[in-house]
């Protein structure tokens, strides 16, 4: 019998094994620590724009970029890093972000011994505003009136606050980024009030209330 039609009968006479295709995503830890796998959304007007999809690295190349609200699946941590890369001095360094994250979700498990992006889930929902006003003119005059914010916006406008906040409170402060920024989504996360992305909702959605 030739050696290829001998080869063959063997491979067939051997037991097949199941084939494993992909890893599952209960594996796949961003930075090999925190899992995304238990992590819930409770606002559901903002569980569509919250992706948690499971990746090790939040590092997607701007893959979403010519895509109509291509941002909504960028996952969530990336979004908070490229948020702190929005003024001119710090424009670009990604790996200075990452890193800066990376350290802040370290402090925030230290604290308060929870999976740090649940805490970062929790902290976009309480600091994302339902209400805020637009100009309207009107016959030469402008006044403003009270609209209700889509929910890509909530998210945006929060993750804006938290990076803001972290930013203006390291600033001629011994603390580093890292820290002011684990601060202020442990702060945000649980409502108080002296949270900067907590203060600047409560601002807005006041400013709204008497502009209804």
């Amino acid at each position: 019998m030739p050696k290829r039609a001998l080869r063959a009968k063997e491979d067939k006479e051997r037991p097949s094994e199941p084939l494993k295709v992909g890893i599952d995503p209960k594996e796949i830890k961003l930075f090999g620590k925190w899992t995304f796998h238990d992590v819930e959304v409770k606002d559901l007007g903002l569980k569509r724009y919250i992706c948690l999809k499971p990746v090790f690295l939040p590092h997607t190349e701007g893959r979403h970029e010519h895509k109509r609200f291509g941002k909504a699946e960028v996952p969530i941590v990336e979004r908070l890093i490229n948020k702190l890369m929005r003024p001119g001095k710090n424009a670009g360094k990604k790996a200075l972000a990452i890193n800066i994250v990376k350290n802040a979700f370290e402090i925030i498990h230290l604290k308060t011994g929870r999976n740090p992006i649940q805490v970062l889930v929790e902290a976009i929902e309480r600091a994302s505003p339902r209400e805020e006003t637009t100009r309207i003119a009107y016959g030469g005059i402008v006044y403003h009136q009270s609209v209700d914010v889509s929910p890509q916006r909530r998210v945006d406008l929060a993750l804006r606050w938290l990076t803001e906040g972290a930013r203006l409170a390291s600033f001629g402060n011994p603390k580093t980024i890292d820290e002011c920024l684990a601060d202020e989504i442990i702060a945000a996360a649980q409502g108080d009030p002296k949270s900067y992305a907590i203060a600047k909702k409560d601002e807005i959605e006041r400013i709204a209330m008497a502009s209804r």
